[in-house]
């Protein structure tokens, strides 16, 4: 069925508990500002609203909560790249060291080693969200080549069944991106662009089972994220009752945001541990494969602006190493 060991995961899950509450902490930070930012501006739309008819403060409250929501979706887009340093990429480097069986620190001691880790292998957060956009444009690529062959597949309903397995990988590529992290901070490699690109070229060798897994994990991270989304309910339209002229479906956008940030801070560091335990197993023994790479380059744009980066950072390799000789030479 599957090649996960989900009881191992979830044992994982409990070894990084320090990491876990600092992510659920994060993302209902995030849902609840969310919340009371849209609250705040339908108030404030509610009171401006007391300056015309019933249709105008109606108006005025939905587009006050509005762009209280707006604002905070402004805030979270300039802090994405911290989200993603010390965040995610953050619990991915902890996560790694407990599938290698090493012993990590206790408490908040996780947390602080983590962002020395990811500090190591990709310097600022500029980098490794560089890193990770050009990772996420290659996984499309490979997306697209799967919507390709399911295309032209023979098969009654094809069209049908192509829009349902085009948002089920969407969806799967959401955390694939993040074992090809893991794989950068496996190798202890201080060359992130270098690892990266041969890790996308294992992903790629190995696709099938790849995505055979991701397609699982998509499956399972959305169910229990509905059954989160139930049980939401009840307070969120609690939350909606008490802000001002609340509508009918703010319970509903409430509950939606507290299951995106149970979902995001547990289901799925979750899934992605689910899925490094089978690209490391898979890609064991195995070398980036120079069809597959000659493949990647062929379909994605994005691959081949990492193979500059590749390039640069050997170059800039090469340019330190002979300063240094230089100086050395200089000390003698």
């Amino acid at each position: 069925m599957w090649d996960f060991r989900l009881g191992q995961a979830i044992g994982l899950m409990f070894k990084t508990l320090p990491f876990i509450i600092f992510r659920l902490v994060v993302y209902f930070g995030i849902a609840l500002a969310y919340v009371l930012m849209t609250g705040v501006g339908a108030g404030v739309g509610w009171g401006v609203g007391g300056f015309g008819d019933e249709g105008f403060r109606a108006a005025s409250t939905f587009w006050g909560g509005v762009i209280g929501f707006g604002i905070v979706g402004a805030v979270m887009y300039v802090l994405r790249e911290y989200l993603l340093y010390v965040v995610k990429a953050g619990h991915i480097a902890v996560l790694v060291e407990l599938i290698e069986g090493q012993t990590l620190p206790e408490n908040r001691g996780q947390i602080q080693y983590a962002s020395q880790v990811v500090k190591e292998r990709f310097g600022q957060a500029s980098a490794l969200f560089v890193v990770d956009q050009l990772i996420k444009g290659v996984l499309k690529s490979l997306v697209g080549m799967v919507k390709t062959v399911f295309r032209v597949l023979p098969m009654p309903g094809a069209q049908q069944f192509l829009r349902i397995v085009q948002a089920f990988l969407r969806i799967a590529v959401g955390f694939i991106d993040e074992v090809i992290l893991a794989y950068c901070i496996r190798t202890r490699s201080n060359t992130p662009w270098e690892s990266s690109r041969d890790a996308l070229i294992l992903y790629g060798q190995n696709l099938k089972p790849m995505m055979k897994n991701a397609a699982w994990l998509t499956l399972i991270l959305y169910l229990l994220s509905f059954v989160v989304f139930l049980v939401m309910l009840a307070p969120a339209a609690l939350v909606a009752y008490l802000i001002p002229g609340g509508w009918s479906a703010t319970g509903l956008v409430i509950a939606l945001l507290f299951a995106w940030s149970v979902k995001a801070a547990v289901f799925e560091p979750l899934a992605a541990t689910c899925m490094m335990q089978v690209y490391f197993k898979t890609i064991e023994g195995q070398t980036p494969d120079p069809e597959w790479e000659a493949k990647l380059d062929g379909i994605s744009k994005k691959f081949r602006e990492l193979k500059q980066q590749v390039a640069t950072e050997k170059a800039t390799q090469t340019s330190d190493v002979s300063t240094f000789e230089t100086e050395e030479s200089g000390v003698r």
